[in-house]
């Protein structure tokens, strides 16, 4: 049985298509149509549910230790606020999967995965971190939500909510512990669709307040909700990797 996200009801009462998806039921597209989703990110903003995503602490003193051990990337040097690509490989090399590290500090790391992948790359973590007192490994994907403001607008719609100053600077790079609207959230600057933009993890039952809050803030730059379908033409359009 596929899984709905924290906004299915929010993409049903906007005319959204509905389709599995890796596990969860998810709109390909609204009632706008592909190309025109496709166009608004390119153009104006586009909003994405992308809660389906898979979201990891990594934790304690030794965090680190972790992440050089599961993960082939070097998380040596990385500042707070920081974020870093990297595959997760098997003991011959083939990849289990592709994510993002984020520090938030030198004992807290926030990792995100592929939907798809999320169960099966928390156990390879389970079953490869090392026997260190001070670190410790938590699924905390169910308790979160996340929704991405892609397009040239996405600035000029979040800084109506967000003082300039509390805006992640460089790509891939993320602000913890901000406000929108009373909800707590990470603003992260790592978006996957060849456009500029930002993304929100937030608590899962803030999810559908904030969605509502962001398509009314962006009337005027044209934030239209945008599916599956563009999303994947956004991607193959920039001549980003795609899983699988």
């Amino acid at each position: 049985m596929e899984l709905k996200t924290p906004l299915y009801d929010a993409h049903v009462k906007a005319g959204g298509k509905i389709v599995p998806f890796a596990g969860y039921l998810l709109p390909v597209q609204y009632e706008t149509g592909v190309i025109k989703e496709h166009m608004a990110v390119r153009t104006q903003a586009g909003l994405f549910d992308v809660s389906h995503m898979g979201e990891i602490l990594c934790e304690g003193k030794d965090a680190l230790v972790n992440l050089q051990h599961i993960l082939t990337n070097d998380f040596t040097n990385m500042v707070d606020g920081q974020a870093r690509y990297s595959p997760m490989c098997n003991e011959n090399g083939g990849t289990v999967d592709d994510l993002i590290v984020y520090k938030r500090s030198d004992d807290h790391y926030f990792i995100v995965v592929n939907a798809a992948n999320k169960d099966k790359d928390f156990a390879w973590m389970k079953a490869h971190e090392q026997d260190v007192e001070g670190a410790t490994l938590k699924d905390i994907s169910d308790s979160v939500a996340q929704i991405a403001v892609q397009g040239p607008k996405a600035h000029d719609i979040l800084k109506k909510l967000l003082p300039e100053d509390e805006f992640p600077v460089k790509y891939y790079s993320a602000c913890f512990d901000r406000t929108i609207g009373g909800m707590r959230c990470i603003v992260s600057k790592t978006g996957y669709t060849g456009s500029a933009g930002y993304e929100l993890y937030l608590a899962a039952e803030d999810a559908v307040a904030m969605w509502e809050l962001l398509l009314e803030t962006g009337k005027e730059e044209g934030l239209i909700c945008c599916g599956l379908g563009a999303r994947d033409t956004l991607r193959l359009e920039a001549g980003m990797p795609l899983y699988g």
